[in-house]
Protein backbone atom coordinates (compact mmCIF):
# COMPACT_ATOMS: atom_id res chain seq x y z
CA UNK A 1 0.00 0.00 0.00
CA UNK A 2 1.77 3.47 -1.03
CA UNK A 3 0.98 6.67 1.15
CA UNK A 4 -1.05 7.64 -0.90
CA UNK A 5 -3.43 4.66 -0.83
CA UNK A 6 -2.95 5.16 2.66
CA UNK A 7 -4.52 8.77 2.39
CA UNK A 8 -7.39 8.44 0.34
CA UNK A 9 -8.32 5.22 2.65
CA UNK A 10 -8.21 7.74 5.74
CA UNK A 11 -10.04 10.45 4.05
CA UNK A 12 -13.35 7.63 3.14
CA UNK A 13 -13.02 5.50 6.37
CA UNK A 14 -13.27 9.82 8.55
CA UNK A 15 -16.10 10.53 5.60
CA UNK A 16 -18.22 7.25 6.72
CA UNK A 17 -17.48 7.17 10.64
CA UNK A 18 -19.33 10.97 10.25
CA UNK A 19 -21.77 10.10 7.88
CA UNK A 20 -22.70 6.95 10.91
CA UNK A 21 -22.30 9.42 13.51
CA UNK A 22 -24.58 12.36 11.85
CA UNK A 23 -22.76 14.93 12.90
CA UNK A 24 -22.14 17.18 11.19
CA UNK A 25 -25.16 17.25 8.45
CA UNK A 26 -24.41 14.90 5.40
CA UNK A 27 -24.03 17.95 2.97
CA UNK A 28 -21.46 19.12 5.14
CA UNK A 29 -19.84 16.23 5.80
CA UNK A 30 -19.29 15.01 2.44
CA UNK A 31 -17.79 18.67 1.81
CA UNK A 32 -15.37 18.43 4.45
CA UNK A 33 -13.93 15.54 3.13
CA UNK A 34 -14.07 16.97 -0.42
CA UNK A 35 -11.51 19.77 0.82
CA UNK A 36 -9.61 17.21 2.86
CA UNK A 37 -9.00 15.63 -0.39
CA UNK A 38 -7.68 18.49 -2.35
CA UNK A 39 -5.63 20.20 0.78
CA UNK A 40 -3.57 15.82 0.99
CA UNK A 41 -3.38 16.25 -3.08
CA UNK A 42 -5.79 13.68 -3.48
CA UNK A 43 -7.76 15.56 -5.63
CA UNK A 44 -6.86 17.78 -8.16
CA UNK A 45 -8.17 21.74 -8.25
CA UNK A 46 -9.32 21.46 -11.34
CA UNK A 47 -11.63 18.14 -10.60
CA UNK A 48 -12.79 19.62 -7.00
CA UNK A 49 -16.50 20.27 -8.98
CA UNK A 50 -16.26 17.76 -11.40
CA UNK A 51 -19.11 16.16 -9.80
CA UNK A 52 -21.49 19.18 -10.18
CA UNK A 53 -21.40 17.90 -14.04
CA UNK A 54 -21.80 14.41 -13.05
CA UNK A 55 -25.13 12.15 -14.85
CA UNK A 56 -25.53 10.95 -11.18
CA UNK A 57 -26.44 14.42 -9.90
CA UNK A 58 -28.19 15.82 -12.89
CA UNK A 59 -30.29 12.20 -12.76
CA UNK A 60 -31.64 12.95 -9.22
CA UNK A 61 -32.24 16.55 -9.70
CA UNK A 62 -34.41 15.96 -12.92
CA UNK A 63 -36.10 13.00 -11.53
CA UNK A 64 -37.26 15.04 -8.83
CA UNK A 65 -38.88 17.61 -10.79
CA UNK A 66 -40.52 15.17 -13.59
CA UNK A 67 -41.94 12.87 -10.50
CA UNK A 68 -43.45 16.31 -9.15
CA UNK A 69 -45.00 17.18 -12.40
CA UNK A 70 -46.25 14.05 -13.15
CA UNK A 71 -47.63 13.86 -9.40
CA UNK A 72 -49.44 17.09 -10.21
CA UNK A 73 -51.30 15.34 -13.47
CA UNK A 74 -53.61 13.02 -10.52
CA UNK A 75 -52.81 10.02 -12.64
CA UNK A 76 -51.08 7.88 -10.53
CA UNK A 77 -52.97 8.57 -7.90
CA UNK A 78 -56.22 7.68 -9.89
CA UNK A 79 -54.61 4.59 -11.28
CA UNK A 80 -54.01 3.30 -7.78
CA UNK A 81 -56.90 4.38 -6.02
CA UNK A 82 -58.75 1.56 -8.60
CA UNK A 83 -56.28 -0.74 -7.66
CA UNK A 84 -56.22 0.49 -3.99
CA UNK A 85 -59.82 1.50 -3.26
CA UNK A 86 -60.64 1.92 0.21
CA UNK A 87 -57.85 0.02 2.34
CA UNK A 88 -56.01 1.86 5.05
CA UNK A 89 -53.94 -1.28 5.43
CA UNK A 90 -50.56 -0.03 5.73
CA UNK A 91 -49.26 -3.52 5.27
CA UNK A 92 -51.21 -3.64 1.67
CA UNK A 93 -50.21 -0.06 0.91
CA UNK A 94 -46.83 -0.95 1.29
CA UNK A 95 -47.01 -4.01 -1.12
CA UNK A 96 -48.79 -2.31 -3.51
CA UNK A 97 -45.74 0.71 -3.72
CA UNK A 98 -43.08 -1.92 -3.38
CA UNK A 99 -44.56 -4.24 -5.70
CA UNK A 100 -45.81 -1.35 -8.26
CA UNK A 101 -42.23 -0.05 -8.31
CA UNK A 102 -40.41 -2.95 -8.66
CA UNK A 103 -42.44 -4.56 -11.66
CA UNK A 104 -41.77 -0.89 -13.36
CA UNK A 105 -38.16 -0.86 -12.60
CA UNK A 106 -37.69 -4.11 -14.58
CA UNK A 107 -38.46 -2.11 -18.12
CA UNK A 108 -37.80 1.73 -16.81
CA UNK A 109 -34.99 2.62 -15.33
CA UNK A 110 -35.03 2.26 -11.63
CA UNK A 111 -34.74 5.70 -11.12
CA UNK A 112 -37.61 6.92 -13.21
CA UNK A 113 -40.08 4.61 -11.58
CA UNK A 114 -39.34 5.33 -8.29
CA UNK A 115 -39.41 9.32 -8.74
CA UNK A 116 -42.33 9.20 -10.25
CA UNK A 117 -44.06 6.55 -7.38
CA UNK A 118 -42.74 9.17 -4.48
CA UNK A 119 -45.78 11.34 -4.63
CA UNK A 120 -47.72 8.88 -4.35
CA UNK A 121 -46.36 7.23 -1.57
CA UNK A 122 -46.50 10.26 0.18
CA UNK A 123 -50.44 10.51 -0.51
CA UNK A 124 -51.01 7.38 0.87
CA UNK A 125 -48.83 7.90 3.82
CA UNK A 126 -51.00 11.22 4.47
CA UNK A 127 -54.19 9.93 4.31
CA UNK A 128 -53.04 6.16 6.50
CA UNK A 129 -51.74 8.65 9.13
CA UNK A 130 -48.26 7.23 9.17
CA UNK A 131 -44.43 8.79 8.14
CA UNK A 132 -43.16 8.71 4.34
CA UNK A 133 -40.41 7.22 5.82
CA UNK A 134 -41.85 4.05 6.61
CA UNK A 135 -42.74 3.86 2.79
CA UNK A 136 -39.66 4.96 0.74
CA UNK A 137 -36.62 3.32 1.84
CA UNK A 138 -39.03 -0.27 0.80
CA UNK A 139 -39.63 1.49 -2.25
CA UNK A 140 -36.26 2.54 -3.64
CA UNK A 141 -34.46 -1.32 -2.40
CA UNK A 142 -37.98 -2.17 -4.86
CA UNK A 143 -36.86 -0.29 -7.28
CA UNK A 144 -33.36 -2.17 -7.22
CA UNK A 145 -34.69 -5.32 -7.02
CA UNK A 146 -36.77 -4.64 -9.94
CA UNK A 147 -34.17 -3.81 -12.14
CA UNK A 148 -32.21 -7.00 -12.04
CA UNK A 149 -34.71 -8.37 -14.04
CA UNK A 150 -33.97 -7.06 -17.19
CA UNK A 151 -30.62 -6.15 -19.25
CA UNK A 152 -32.14 -2.03 -19.50
CA UNK A 153 -33.54 -2.09 -15.71
CA UNK A 154 -30.40 -0.94 -14.49
CA UNK A 155 -26.79 0.40 -15.78
CA UNK A 156 -24.67 -2.36 -14.30
CA UNK A 157 -26.63 -5.11 -16.18
CA UNK A 158 -26.19 -3.43 -19.83
CA UNK A 159 -22.37 -2.94 -18.97
CA UNK A 160 -22.12 -6.01 -17.88
CA UNK A 161 -23.65 -7.77 -21.21
CA UNK A 162 -20.80 -5.60 -22.71
CA UNK A 163 -18.35 -6.82 -20.85
CA UNK A 164 -19.41 -10.71 -21.73
CA UNK A 165 -19.16 -9.81 -25.08
CA UNK A 166 -15.47 -8.25 -24.93
CA UNK A 167 -14.49 -11.22 -23.46
CA UNK A 168 -16.22 -13.28 -26.88
CA UNK A 169 -19.07 -14.99 -25.03
CA UNK A 170 -21.66 -12.55 -26.69
CA UNK A 171 -24.05 -10.15 -24.93
CA UNK A 172 -26.51 -11.06 -22.53
CA UNK A 173 -29.86 -11.08 -23.52
CA UNK A 174 -33.21 -9.22 -22.38
CA UNK A 175 -34.08 -12.00 -20.08
CA UNK A 176 -31.27 -13.57 -19.15
CA UNK A 177 -31.09 -11.79 -15.85
CA UNK A 178 -34.86 -12.41 -15.21
CA UNK A 179 -34.45 -16.09 -13.48
CA UNK A 180 -32.65 -14.72 -11.09
CA UNK A 181 -33.39 -11.19 -10.99
CA UNK A 182 -37.16 -12.40 -10.37
CA UNK A 183 -36.31 -14.81 -7.59
CA UNK A 184 -34.25 -11.90 -6.00
CA UNK A 185 -37.15 -9.78 -6.23
CA UNK A 186 -40.15 -12.14 -4.85
CA UNK A 187 -37.29 -12.73 -1.99
CA UNK A 188 -36.85 -9.41 -0.94
CA UNK A 189 -40.37 -8.41 -1.46
CA UNK A 190 -41.70 -10.54 1.15
CA UNK A 191 -38.44 -10.05 3.39
CA UNK A 192 -39.37 -5.86 2.78
CA UNK A 193 -43.23 -6.32 3.89
CA UNK A 194 -41.75 -7.97 7.13
CA UNK A 195 -37.88 -5.74 7.66
CA UNK A 196 -39.73 -2.41 7.52
CA UNK A 197 -40.32 -2.68 11.41
CA UNK A 198 -36.64 -2.34 11.42
CA UNK A 199 -36.48 0.97 10.15
CA UNK A 200 -37.23 3.76 13.17
CA UNK A 201 -39.97 6.64 12.19
CA UNK A 202 -38.30 9.48 10.64
CA UNK A 203 -40.13 12.78 9.28
CA UNK A 204 -37.73 15.00 7.16
CA UNK A 205 -35.01 17.69 9.09
CA UNK A 206 -37.17 20.86 7.89
CA UNK A 207 -41.39 20.21 7.95
CA UNK A 208 -42.79 21.36 5.25
CA UNK A 209 -45.54 24.61 5.49
CA UNK A 210 -47.52 22.02 3.72
CA UNK A 211 -47.25 20.23 6.83
CA UNK A 212 -47.17 22.93 9.21
CA UNK A 213 -50.48 24.63 8.37
CA UNK A 214 -53.53 22.24 7.65
CA UNK A 215 -56.84 23.94 7.14
CA UNK A 216 -59.82 21.14 6.68
CA UNK A 217 -62.40 23.88 6.28
CA UNK A 218 -62.14 25.38 3.08
CA UNK A 219 -65.20 26.40 1.01
CA UNK A 220 -65.75 26.77 -2.80
CA UNK A 221 -68.44 26.76 -5.22
CA UNK A 222 -67.95 24.78 -8.71
CA UNK A 223 -70.82 24.25 -11.22
CA UNK A 224 -71.74 20.55 -12.65
CA UNK A 225 -71.22 21.05 -16.76
CA UNK A 226 -72.48 19.06 -19.31
CA UNK A 227 -69.38 16.68 -19.95
CA UNK A 228 -68.96 16.21 -16.46
CA UNK A 229 -68.62 12.62 -15.60
CA UNK A 230 -70.60 12.71 -12.45
CA UNK A 231 -73.90 14.18 -14.08
CA UNK A 232 -76.33 11.41 -13.23
CA UNK A 233 -74.50 10.30 -10.09
CA UNK A 234 -74.88 11.11 -6.30
CA UNK A 235 -73.70 13.47 -3.89
CA UNK A 236 -71.78 10.36 -2.16
CA UNK A 237 -70.43 9.60 -5.60
CA UNK A 238 -69.27 13.10 -5.87
CA UNK A 239 -67.50 13.16 -2.15
CA UNK A 240 -66.38 9.82 -3.19
CA UNK A 241 -63.99 11.35 -6.00
CA UNK A 242 -62.05 13.40 -2.57
CA UNK A 243 -61.96 9.82 -1.07
CA UNK A 244 -64.16 11.01 1.77
CA UNK A 245 -62.00 14.09 2.32
CA UNK A 246 -64.36 16.67 1.41
CA UNK A 247 -67.87 17.25 1.78
CA UNK A 248 -70.85 18.61 0.05
CA UNK A 249 -72.42 21.15 2.26
CA UNK A 250 -75.24 22.71 -0.45
CA UNK A 251 -76.69 21.86 -3.65
CA UNK A 252 -78.20 24.80 -5.97
CA UNK A 253 -80.20 24.72 -9.08
CA UNK A 254 -79.55 27.15 -11.95
CA UNK A 255 -82.36 29.13 -10.09
CA UNK A 256 -80.89 29.19 -6.40
CA UNK A 257 -83.26 27.37 -5.33
CA UNK A 258 -81.57 24.77 -2.62
CA UNK A 259 -81.68 21.22 -2.47
CA UNK A 260 -81.06 18.83 0.76
CA UNK A 261 -77.43 17.81 -0.09
CA UNK A 262 -78.42 13.93 0.72
CA UNK A 263 -76.05 11.52 -0.28
CA UNK A 264 -78.23 9.54 -2.46
CA UNK A 265 -79.27 13.55 -3.76
CA UNK A 266 -79.09 13.02 -8.13
CA UNK A 267 -76.66 15.64 -9.66
CA UNK A 268 -77.69 17.53 -12.87
CA UNK A 269 -76.00 19.85 -15.54
CA UNK A 270 -76.04 23.54 -14.38
CA UNK A 271 -76.29 22.76 -10.82
CA UNK A 272 -73.83 24.02 -8.18
CA UNK A 273 -72.36 22.38 -5.22
CA UNK A 274 -70.98 24.06 -1.95
CA UNK A 275 -67.68 21.73 -0.62
CA UNK A 276 -65.81 22.13 2.03
CA UNK A 277 -62.46 20.20 2.45
CA UNK A 278 -58.85 20.71 2.78
CA UNK A 279 -57.47 22.60 -0.89
CA UNK A 280 -55.87 19.50 -2.43
CA UNK A 281 -59.61 17.45 -1.48
CA UNK A 282 -61.53 20.18 -2.83
CA UNK A 283 -58.85 20.52 -6.22
CA UNK A 284 -59.15 16.37 -6.40
CA UNK A 285 -63.06 16.95 -6.63
CA UNK A 286 -62.85 19.80 -9.05
CA UNK A 287 -60.59 17.93 -11.62
CA UNK A 288 -61.68 14.53 -11.41
CA UNK A 289 -65.18 15.57 -11.62
CA UNK A 290 -64.39 18.03 -14.13
CA UNK A 291 -66.39 20.90 -12.11
CA UNK A 292 -65.84 24.62 -13.31
CA UNK A 293 -65.27 26.47 -9.81
CA UNK A 294 -67.27 29.98 -9.39
CA UNK A 295 -64.61 31.71 -10.78
CA UNK A 296 -64.24 30.17 -14.06
CA UNK A 297 -65.64 32.83 -16.30
CA UNK A 298 -63.33 35.62 -14.36
CA UNK A 299 -59.09 35.05 -15.73
CA UNK A 300 -57.19 37.39 -13.94
CA UNK A 301 -54.87 39.40 -16.72
CA UNK A 302 -51.02 38.50 -17.52
CA UNK A 303 -49.58 41.21 -19.75
CA UNK A 304 -46.84 39.12 -19.82
CA UNK A 305 -46.66 36.67 -21.68
CA UNK A 306 -44.29 34.37 -19.23
CA UNK A 307 -46.63 35.48 -16.38
CA UNK A 308 -48.46 32.93 -14.11
CA UNK A 309 -51.38 32.36 -12.51
CA UNK A 310 -51.10 31.68 -8.65
CA UNK A 311 -53.21 30.31 -6.20
CA UNK A 312 -52.27 31.71 -2.32
CA UNK A 313 -53.72 32.03 0.71
CA UNK A 314 -54.32 34.85 3.16
CA UNK A 315 -55.57 36.42 6.32
CA UNK A 316 -58.20 39.25 6.23
CA UNK A 317 -56.89 42.14 8.33
CA UNK A 318 -58.77 44.23 10.85
CA UNK A 319 -58.10 46.96 8.42
CA UNK A 320 -59.23 45.29 5.44
CA UNK A 321 -61.97 46.86 3.38
CA UNK A 322 -63.55 42.94 2.50
CA UNK A 323 -64.71 43.21 6.10
CA UNK A 324 -68.89 42.93 6.17
CA UNK A 325 -68.40 43.31 1.89
CA UNK A 326 -69.27 39.66 -0.17
CA UNK A 327 -67.19 39.31 -3.02
CA UNK A 328 -69.23 40.25 -5.29
CA UNK A 329 -70.57 43.09 -3.32
CA UNK A 330 -66.85 44.15 -2.79
CA UNK A 331 -66.21 43.75 -6.95
CA UNK A 332 -63.29 41.95 -5.88
CA UNK A 333 -62.35 41.10 -9.19
CA UNK A 334 -63.12 44.52 -11.38
CA UNK A 335 -61.67 46.07 -8.48
CA UNK A 336 -58.49 44.42 -7.77
CA UNK A 337 -58.57 41.75 -10.44
CA UNK A 338 -58.17 38.55 -7.93
CA UNK A 339 -60.60 36.10 -7.43
CA UNK A 340 -61.88 34.60 -4.57
CA UNK A 341 -61.61 30.88 -4.80
CA UNK A 342 -62.24 29.43 -1.09
CA UNK A 343 -62.76 30.60 2.27
CA UNK A 344 -62.78 29.30 6.02
CA UNK A 345 -63.77 30.44 8.97
CA UNK A 346 -62.76 29.29 12.19
CA UNK A 347 -65.82 27.56 14.33
CA UNK A 348 -68.39 27.69 11.55
CA UNK A 349 -69.62 25.79 8.35
CA UNK A 350 -70.46 27.91 5.87
CA UNK A 351 -73.17 26.99 3.35
CA UNK A 352 -74.06 29.98 1.31
CA UNK A 353 -72.83 30.86 -2.37
CA UNK A 354 -69.23 32.04 -2.27
CA UNK A 355 -69.45 35.19 -3.76
CA UNK A 356 -72.38 36.01 -1.22
CA UNK A 357 -70.31 35.01 1.81
CA UNK A 358 -69.47 38.28 4.13
CA UNK A 359 -65.96 38.11 4.90
CA UNK A 360 -65.11 38.83 8.64
CA UNK A 361 -61.77 39.59 10.01
CA UNK A 362 -59.27 36.27 10.82
CA UNK A 363 -61.30 34.57 7.56
CA UNK A 364 -58.56 32.63 5.92
CA UNK A 365 -59.25 33.10 2.04
CA UNK A 366 -57.62 31.77 -1.33
CA UNK A 367 -56.93 34.21 -3.38
CA UNK A 368 -55.74 34.13 -7.37
CA UNK A 369 -54.32 36.34 -9.70
CA UNK A 370 -51.27 37.20 -11.46
CA UNK A 371 -48.70 35.73 -9.68
CA UNK A 372 -46.02 39.44 -10.18
CA UNK A 373 -48.98 41.58 -8.69
CA UNK A 374 -50.39 39.27 -6.12
CA UNK A 375 -48.06 41.33 -3.29
CA UNK A 376 -49.49 44.74 -4.26
CA UNK A 377 -53.06 43.05 -4.49
CA UNK A 378 -52.50 41.97 -0.84
CA UNK A 379 -51.06 44.73 0.53
CA UNK A 380 -54.41 46.97 -1.03
CA UNK A 381 -57.01 44.24 1.00
CA UNK A 382 -55.21 44.15 3.80
CA UNK A 383 -54.61 40.67 3.67
CA UNK A 384 -51.62 38.81 5.34
CA UNK A 385 -50.43 35.99 3.28
CA UNK A 386 -50.65 33.22 5.41
CA UNK A 387 -47.58 30.87 3.55
CA UNK A 388 -45.60 30.67 1.21
CA UNK A 389 -46.63 27.39 -0.55
CA UNK A 390 -48.44 25.58 -3.03
CA UNK A 391 -52.40 25.98 -3.71
CA UNK A 392 -53.45 23.55 -6.39
CA UNK A 393 -57.18 24.78 -6.17
CA UNK A 394 -57.67 26.96 -9.42
CA UNK A 395 -54.69 25.39 -11.06
CA UNK A 396 -55.55 24.26 -14.72
CA UNK A 397 -54.50 20.18 -14.53
CA UNK A 398 -53.69 18.57 -17.54
CA UNK A 399 -52.23 14.53 -17.37
CA UNK A 400 -51.66 14.17 -21.16
CA UNK A 401 -48.60 16.22 -22.31
CA UNK A 402 -46.51 15.55 -18.71
CA UNK A 403 -47.66 11.76 -19.69
CA UNK A 404 -46.64 12.08 -22.87
CA UNK A 405 -42.93 13.39 -22.10
CA UNK A 406 -41.99 10.74 -19.46
CA UNK A 407 -42.88 8.27 -21.92
CA UNK A 408 -40.96 9.77 -24.64
CA UNK A 409 -38.16 10.00 -21.85
CA UNK A 410 -38.47 6.60 -20.84
CA UNK A 411 -38.93 5.14 -24.39
CA UNK A 412 -35.51 7.00 -25.70
CA UNK A 413 -33.94 5.20 -22.78
CA UNK A 414 -35.08 2.17 -23.07
CA UNK A 415 -33.72 2.03 -26.32
CA UNK A 416 -30.07 3.57 -26.06
CA UNK A 417 -30.68 7.25 -28.22
CA UNK A 418 -29.86 8.96 -25.51
CA UNK A 419 -28.71 8.59 -22.20
CA UNK A 420 -30.72 8.43 -18.88
CA UNK A 421 -29.50 11.88 -17.35
CA UNK A 422 -30.46 13.76 -21.10
CA UNK A 423 -33.42 12.25 -21.42
CA UNK A 424 -34.83 13.19 -17.46
CA UNK A 425 -32.77 16.83 -18.20
CA UNK A 426 -34.48 17.22 -21.20
CA UNK A 427 -38.20 16.05 -19.80
CA UNK A 428 -37.80 18.48 -16.81
CA UNK A 429 -37.05 21.52 -19.22
CA UNK A 430 -39.91 20.54 -21.32
CA UNK A 431 -42.14 20.13 -18.52
CA UNK A 432 -41.74 23.80 -17.73
CA UNK A 433 -42.41 24.99 -21.32
CA UNK A 434 -45.44 23.23 -21.12
CA UNK A 435 -46.13 24.66 -17.83
CA UNK A 436 -46.85 21.28 -16.01
CA UNK A 437 -45.00 22.59 -13.06
CA UNK A 438 -44.04 26.24 -12.25
CA UNK A 439 -40.46 27.71 -13.12
CA UNK A 440 -40.81 28.44 -9.18
CA UNK A 441 -41.54 24.83 -7.67
CA UNK A 442 -38.95 23.76 -9.78
CA UNK A 443 -36.56 25.38 -7.24
CA UNK A 444 -38.12 24.58 -4.27
CA UNK A 445 -38.61 20.79 -5.08
CA UNK A 446 -34.83 20.00 -6.02
CA UNK A 447 -33.33 18.78 -2.55
CA UNK A 448 -30.06 20.61 -2.67
CA UNK A 449 -28.52 19.01 0.10
CA UNK A 450 -28.77 15.86 -1.56
CA UNK A 451 -27.35 17.58 -4.79
CA UNK A 452 -24.12 19.37 -3.12
CA UNK A 453 -23.62 15.93 -0.74
CA UNK A 454 -23.29 14.06 -4.32
CA UNK A 455 -21.48 16.51 -6.39
CA UNK A 456 -18.64 17.05 -3.19
CA UNK A 457 -18.77 13.00 -3.15
CA UNK A 458 -17.73 11.99 -6.65
CA UNK A 459 -14.19 13.93 -6.75
CA UNK A 460 -13.68 11.88 -2.68
CA UNK A 461 -14.75 8.46 -4.48
CA UNK A 462 -12.62 8.93 -7.67
CA UNK A 463 -9.76 9.65 -6.05
CA UNK A 464 -9.50 5.75 -4.38
CA UNK A 465 -9.47 4.98 -8.23
CA UNK A 466 -6.50 7.24 -9.33
CA UNK A 467 -4.59 6.59 -6.67
CA UNK A 468 -5.05 2.85 -7.48
CA UNK A 469 -6.46 1.77 -3.66
CA UNK A 470 -10.02 0.19 -5.66
CA UNK A 471 -7.01 -1.81 -7.93
CA UNK A 472 -5.24 -2.63 -4.45
CA UNK A 473 -8.78 -4.38 -2.87
CA UNK A 474 -9.15 -6.17 -6.51
CA UNK A 475 -5.55 -7.72 -5.87
CA UNK A 476 -6.70 -9.26 -2.47
CA UNK A 477 -10.07 -10.48 -3.36
CA UNK A 478 -8.19 -12.20 -6.29
CA UNK A 479 -5.73 -14.08 -3.34
CA UNK A 480 -8.73 -14.75 -1.28
CA UNK A 481 -10.49 -16.32 -3.56
CA UNK A 482 -7.99 -19.03 -4.51
CA UNK A 483 -8.93 -22.37 -4.00
CA UNK A 484 -12.35 -21.71 -2.49
CA UNK A 485 -15.33 -23.47 -3.41
CA UNK A 486 -17.93 -22.61 -6.63
CA UNK A 487 -20.54 -21.07 -3.60
CA UNK A 488 -18.15 -19.07 -1.55
CA UNK A 489 -15.91 -17.60 -4.64
CA UNK A 490 -19.02 -16.49 -6.39
CA UNK A 491 -20.44 -15.32 -2.35
CA UNK A 492 -17.35 -13.57 -2.15
CA UNK A 493 -17.23 -11.80 -5.37
CA UNK A 494 -21.46 -10.73 -5.00
CA UNK A 495 -20.10 -9.08 -1.27
CA UNK A 496 -17.28 -7.60 -2.84
CA UNK A 497 -19.20 -5.99 -5.38
CA UNK A 498 -22.11 -4.84 -3.13
CA UNK A 499 -19.12 -3.60 -0.51
CA UNK A 500 -17.49 -1.23 -3.47
CA UNK A 501 -20.39 0.23 -4.89
CA UNK A 502 -20.78 3.17 -2.08
CA UNK A 503 -17.77 4.60 -3.41
CA UNK A 504 -17.49 3.80 -6.64
CA UNK A 505 -21.14 4.20 -8.82
CA UNK A 506 -22.86 1.21 -10.00
CA UNK A 507 -20.90 1.04 -13.22
CA UNK A 508 -17.66 1.87 -12.11
CA UNK A 509 -18.29 -1.18 -10.36
CA UNK A 510 -18.99 -3.64 -13.03
CA UNK A 511 -16.03 -1.92 -14.96
CA UNK A 512 -13.46 -2.71 -12.40
CA UNK A 513 -15.01 -5.77 -11.12
CA UNK A 514 -16.34 -7.81 -13.81
CA UNK A 515 -12.71 -8.37 -15.43
CA UNK A 516 -11.45 -9.46 -11.92
CA UNK A 517 -14.47 -12.04 -12.10
CA UNK A 518 -13.70 -13.16 -15.10
CA UNK A 519 -10.02 -13.91 -14.80
CA UNK A 520 -9.99 -15.61 -11.67
CA UNK A 521 -13.09 -17.83 -12.99
CA UNK A 522 -11.18 -19.22 -15.39
CA UNK A 523 -8.32 -19.31 -13.38
CA UNK A 524 -9.99 -21.51 -10.59
CA UNK A 525 -11.59 -23.63 -14.15
CA UNK A 526 -15.40 -22.41 -14.13
CA UNK A 527 -16.85 -20.57 -16.35
CA UNK A 528 -17.52 -16.85 -16.37
CA UNK A 529 -21.29 -15.97 -16.91
CA UNK A 530 -22.42 -16.95 -13.01
CA UNK A 531 -19.61 -14.64 -11.69
CA UNK A 532 -20.46 -11.66 -14.27
CA UNK A 533 -24.13 -11.68 -12.89
CA UNK A 534 -23.05 -11.68 -9.61
CA UNK A 535 -20.83 -8.96 -10.41
CA UNK A 536 -24.05 -6.71 -11.63
CA UNK A 537 -26.02 -8.22 -8.93
CA UNK A 538 -23.84 -7.01 -6.55
CA UNK A 539 -23.22 -3.54 -7.61
CA UNK A 540 -27.11 -2.84 -8.63
CA UNK A 541 -27.59 -3.79 -5.25
CA UNK A 542 -26.31 -0.82 -2.67
CA UNK A 543 -28.70 -1.70 0.25
CA UNK A 544 -26.42 -0.01 2.84
CA UNK A 545 -25.60 3.65 2.17
CA UNK A 546 -27.87 6.48 0.58
CA UNK A 547 -24.83 7.13 -1.55
CA UNK A 548 -24.18 3.87 -4.04
CA UNK A 549 -27.24 4.55 -5.82
CA UNK A 550 -29.22 7.52 -6.96
CA UNK A 551 -32.46 5.90 -5.54
CA UNK A 552 -30.84 5.52 -2.36
CA UNK A 553 -29.78 9.45 -2.65
CA UNK A 554 -33.62 10.35 -3.88
CA UNK A 555 -35.60 8.99 -1.34
CA UNK A 556 -32.96 10.31 1.89
CA UNK A 557 -34.26 13.72 1.80
CA UNK A 558 -38.11 13.27 1.62
CA UNK A 559 -38.05 10.45 3.89
CA UNK A 560 -35.55 12.14 6.43
CA UNK A 561 -33.45 9.17 6.91
CA UNK A 562 -30.05 9.60 8.49
CA UNK A 563 -26.97 7.72 7.14
CA UNK A 564 -27.06 4.71 9.60
CA UNK A 565 -31.12 4.29 8.38
CA UNK A 566 -29.91 2.32 5.54
CA UNK A 567 -28.22 -0.45 6.74
CA UNK A 568 -30.40 -1.06 9.30
CA UNK A 569 -32.57 -2.57 6.91
CA UNK A 570 -30.20 -3.28 3.90
CA UNK A 571 -27.75 -5.14 6.20
CA UNK A 572 -30.35 -8.22 6.24
CA UNK A 573 -31.43 -7.36 2.77
CA UNK A 574 -27.73 -7.78 1.75
CA UNK A 575 -27.59 -10.99 3.30
CA UNK A 576 -30.97 -12.64 2.19
CA UNK A 577 -29.47 -11.39 -1.38
CA UNK A 578 -26.56 -13.24 -1.09
CA UNK A 579 -28.05 -16.19 0.35
CA UNK A 580 -30.40 -16.43 -2.49
CA UNK A 581 -28.63 -15.17 -5.36
CA UNK A 582 -25.57 -17.87 -4.78
CA UNK A 583 -27.37 -21.16 -5.24
CA UNK A 584 -29.93 -19.24 -7.89
CA UNK A 585 -26.82 -18.44 -9.84
CA UNK A 586 -25.36 -21.80 -9.27
CA UNK A 587 -28.76 -23.24 -10.79
CA UNK A 588 -29.08 -20.89 -13.64
CA UNK A 589 -25.99 -20.85 -15.07
CA UNK A 590 -23.25 -23.24 -13.61
CA UNK A 591 -19.98 -22.81 -13.72
CA UNK A 592 -18.79 -26.75 -14.69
Amino acid sequence: MTFEQGLAFAVVAAMMALFIWGRPRYDITACLALVTAIALGLVKPEDAFSGFSNDIVIIVASALVVSSAIAQTGILEAGLKRLLPSSHSFRLQLLVLVATVTLLSAFVKNIGALAIMIPVAFQMARRSGVSPSSFLMPMSFGALLGGLMTQIGTSPNIIVSEVRAQLGGGAFSMFDFTPVGAVLAAAGILFLMVGHKLLPIRTRSSTSLDEAVSIKDYVTEAEIPENSPIVGKTIADLQDLADGEARVTALIEADDKRIAPLPDAVLKPGQSVILEGDQEALERVVSRGKLNLETVHRVPETPEPQAEIHSIEAVIGMHSPLIGLSAQGSQLFESYGVNLLAVSRTGQRLTDRLGTIELEMGDIVVLQGNFAQLPERLKALSCLPLAEREVSLGRARSALMPVLILVAAMGLTAIGIVPVAIAFFGAAVAMVLVRAIALRQVYQIVEWPIVLMLAALIPVSEALHTTGATDLVAHGLSTIAQGLPPYAALGLILAAAMLVTPFLNNAATVLIMAPIAASFSASLGYKPDAFLMAVAIGAGCDFLTPIGHQCNTLVMGPGGYRFGDYARLGGPLSLIVIIVAVPALLIVWPVQ
